[in-house]
């Protein structure tokens, strides 16, 4: 169960009209302090994000399937219409290993080069033209407030230089 301030900032984001990956970021976020405390480890940074990600789901995030997942019968659009809001719980057998599988698995997935490589990797992967547009958004949905801050950060770095 995600923690409340997570569930918090994520109902503030959906409110701010921010995207759903925003929105998943900070179930994201929560994974990565986890795997930093100790609490239990990862094979590699995708998994933490992968995990961050499901349990985003679980809250209600409106995020698409992941791309493995199975396909169903039913079309996409009668799939939103009839989405259960809980599912069948995991057996207690199996939530139990997969939690002391994690908890054998190290924690420098979530370390800053393991998450910068990760995010170089990804990026790599988008074309500029949606790499612009991604930015073009982010700076629409930031606020004054946060547009200001941004751009004395901006100054400040172009000042070290």
């Amino acid at each position: 169960m995600p923690d409340k301030e997570t569930l918090e900032r994520a109902a503030k984001d959906k409110r701010e009209g921010k995207s759903a990956s925003t929105q998943a970021g900070e179930f994201i976020r929560e994974e990565i302090h986890h795997i930093r405390e100790g609490k239990h480890g990862a094979r590699s940074a995708k998994q933490a994000i992968a995990i961050g990600l499901s349990k985003a789901r679980r809250a209600g995030v409106d995020l698409p399937d992941p791309p493995n997942a199975p396909k169903k019968k039913r079309t996409a659009k009668k799939r939103k219409t009839t989405k259960r809001k809980t599912s069948a719980a995991t057996s207690r057998r199996r939530s139990r290993a997969a939690k002391e599988a994690l908890e054998h698995e190290g924690t420098a997935a979530a370390s800053h080069t393991a998450l910068s490589r990760h995010a170089t990797a990804a990026a790599r992967k988008r074309t500029k033209s949606e790499r612009s547009a991604s930015a073009r958004k982010a700076a629409r949905t930031k606020g004054a407030a946060g547009r200001k801050a941004a751009a004395r950060k901006a100054a400040d770095t172009r000042a070290e230089a």
